[in-house]
């Protein structure tokens, strides 16, 4: 199995050990603390799976809501009641339906239908029973437990004709009622031998709405002494920070994405620092949503509030052909979209020295990833930049009340559909977003879609591969090569003549007079091309005449010739392997080179120039190996996947011996 279907370890994201949310059994609202602010009276506890991240059901979600029971079940029992959304594990976009403090149920896009199901709960089965007889399964009373077991056609009393296999059901049995999934068409139920039903769970039937419906003022009235004590702490972290005196004469930043997460720490900061000179920073990565990028300018034009864009242009279109498609493993398009145009600004911003102070919207929740960032931490690719993180703690649920209690305007793309509003092609975007960014932007979708089949189809790839998302991921974690399998989709990829590869033509041979060494042929980089930035490995002679370049490191060499040969002799067979690896990832630097221009300001000694007559990317003699500008490049973070296939034959190439 190739890369993308590889296995893989995957570390799990960090989340609250219990997380949970309350609900005010008087004023039926959800809770943020337990203690309701309206009230004071009874409380209950909602514990919630997954990582507890849960959100106010958009009027969207709440229209596929509605029309999944209407269509399957002819009836729509939660009505005007109020909806939260509880992120859980699944293939694509999955989450908990939570009604009145009540689990009814899970919404989530179905990766092999690709389409939305609603799978009611227990709760949800008996909220649906009494108003609907579609899609049921009413069994003989029962003189056993019914949980977890599979049931045959001899326990059926009876059953509507409209079930289909896999099938979501309500089951009744005597006065239990509760959920099941159907083992077989209901036009087989009543003759096939084996299983029919597996019983999820039921029990006795007395689970009903709460008789009052709430309303946004009154949830936001409910928790309003916690949201004014979680805005005052968010606050004092901003001013804690921004009035140390290093910091306190200097101009505010607020990276303001258009999401709602920024919006939140843009009042937040303007709030906590009104005798500041404060301003918005919209990095425009050329691949926004247009919706996003006029609610950005709208926002701060009402309210005064300078703007500074960044913009990347066209930048990822120039690089996807060399980079491939990204991928939630291989986010090359961050670093060429956002961190290019981000230090240009903050080049202006730190051009009298010291810190650009910016504060940043990142949650832990929203991925394992963010999970233990600080209140504070420097850029590692611009550490020029101070970053502040004033609502690390917060959860979505928190962030929308804050929006909803300030009146704040918001990006509309959050009620048509879309959990996140960054870039439209993002790998992190959910099947289900895809689905709609095709609904609402049929020519942003076709010009990707398009990109995207082209891709896989050089690589013998399906369309059927893009269809299912498959491209996201350079590697497939396991739930995506059991979907491939199961819908017979073929992940195996044909080689593809690159720009650039390296292709070992012998494996780690000990020579005769002592050390190793190990032959490759190169494809993409030119002689004079390598000489540019082969001085951050060691010293180097270059002839034009003879056609070759010389790289002494130590007692260590590299030896590339005009014809594209290369051979490293090393000490050890070990020293060999690294320093193969570290000649392949400076050639593949120089030939993916963006001219992000990051390692120019990691460079101690400025031994960097970038788009002179030298070459796009050109390393002095005054390098000192300091290795600050490999381990700050974008394209280096990834080296690993982009030299996957060589550096995997590397470390499988068998020796020859001399006798």
């Amino acid at each position: 199995m190739n890369a993308r279907g590889s296995k893989k370890t995957f570390r799990k994201p960090a989340v609250d050990k219990h997380p949970v949310i309350f609900w005010c059994k008087e004023c039926n609202v959800p809770l943020i603390k337990a203690e309701c602010g309206s009230c004071g009276g009874n409380v209950l506890e909602v514990k919630l799976s997954g990582t507890g991240d849960i959100r106010f059901c958009s009027p969207y979600e709440r229209e596929v809501l509605a029309d999944l029971l209407l269509s399957e079940y002819g009836c729509d029992p939660i009505g005007l009641h109020m909806v939260l959304l509880n992120k859980i594990p699944g293939d694509d976009k999955t989450d908990e339906v939570i009604v009145d403090g009540l689990k009814v149920g899970v919404l989530l896009y179905d990766m092999y239908r690709m389409a939305h199901r609603f799978e009611p709960s227990e709760i949800g089965a008996q909220l649906l029973h009494g108003l609907t007889e579609s899609k049921t399964v009413v069994l003989k009373k029962a003189g056993s437990h019914l949980n977890g077991k599979k049931v045959k056609a001899g326990v059926l009393e009876r059953f509507s004709g409209d079930i289909k296999k896999g099938d979501p059901v309500i089951v009744v049995s005597g006065k239990l009622v509760g959920s099941g999934i159907a083992l077989c068409d209901s036009d087989e139920m009543g003759r096939t031998e084996g299983p029919v039903v597996r019983v999820r769970k039921v029990m006795s039937d007395n689970m009903e709405l709460h008789p009052k419906v709430s309303s946004m003022d009154d949830v936001v009235k409910a928790n309003l002494p916690h949201l004014r004590q979680l805005g005052k702490n968010a606050m004092n972290t901003i001013k804690g920070i921004a009035n140390q005196k290093e910091y306190r004469d200097l101009p505010v930043h607020v990276s303001f994405s258009g999401g709602k997460d920024s919006l939140v720490v843009l009042d937040l900061t303007l709030s906590a620092l009104k005798n500041r000179e404060v301003s918005a920073f919209f990095l425009n990565t050329g691949i926004e949503f247009p919706e996003t990028v006029d609610f950005v300018h709208e926002y701060c034009e009402k309210r005064g509030i300078e703007l500074t864009e960044a913009k990347a242009g066209n930048a990822f279109w120039d690089n996807v052909e060399s980079f491939g498609p990204p991928a939630k493993d291989f986010r090359w398009c961050c670093k060429v979209c956002k961190l290019a145009p981000a230090g240009s600004v903050i080049d202006r911003c730190t051009q009298d020295g010291g810190v650009c102070l910016t504060i940043d919207g990142k949650r832990r929740h929203e991925s394992f990833s963010r999970a233990n960032i600080a209140a504070s931490e420097k850029n590692p690719f611009v550490p020029d930049q101070l970053n502040i993180f004033p609502i690390r703690d917060w959860r979505a649920i928190e962030v929308w009340l804050y929006i909803h209690w300030r009146g704040l305007d918001y990006n509309p793309l959050y009620d048509r559909g879309f959990e996140r509003v960054g870039c439209y092609l993002c790998p992190a975007e959910l099947s289900a977003e895809y689905e709609r960014l095709r609904e609402i932007h049929p020519d942003m979708y076709k010009r990707w879609n398009d990109y995207l089949l082209k891709w896989a189809r050089s690589r013998g790839l399906s369309d059927e591969y893009v269809k299912h998302g498959l491209w996201r991921w350079k590697e497939l974690p396991p739930k995506m090569v059991i979907l491939a399998k199961e819908l017979g989709i073929d992940t195996e990829q044909v080689s593809v003549d690159e720009d650039f590869a390296i292709v070992l033509t012998s494996g780690f041979s000990p020579c005769r007079e002592g050390g190793y060494t190990v032959e490759a042929n190169v494809g993409g980089v030119l002689l004079s091309e390598a000489a540019a930035v082969m001085t951050i490995l060691g010293s180097t002679v270059f002839s034009e005449d003879l056609g070759m370049l010389l790289v002494r490191t130590g007692k260590d060499s590299v030896k590339f010739f005009s014809s594209g040969s290369l051979k490293v002799t090393a000490g050890s067979e070990g020293d060999a392997r690294e320093l193969l690896k570290r000649t392949a990832e400076q050639l593949m630097r120089f030939n993916k080179c963006t001219e992000c221009g990051i390692c120019l300001k990691v460079c101690p000694v400025n031994a960097i120039t970038l788009g002179s007559e030298k070459g796009k990317l050109f390393i002095s003699d005054e390098c000192i190996r300091c290795g600050r500008c490999t381990e700050a490049c974008v394209v280096l973070k990834y080296s690993d996947r982009l030299l996957s296939d060589v550096l995997d034959l590397s470390s499988k190439a068998t020796r020859s011996s001399i006798e």
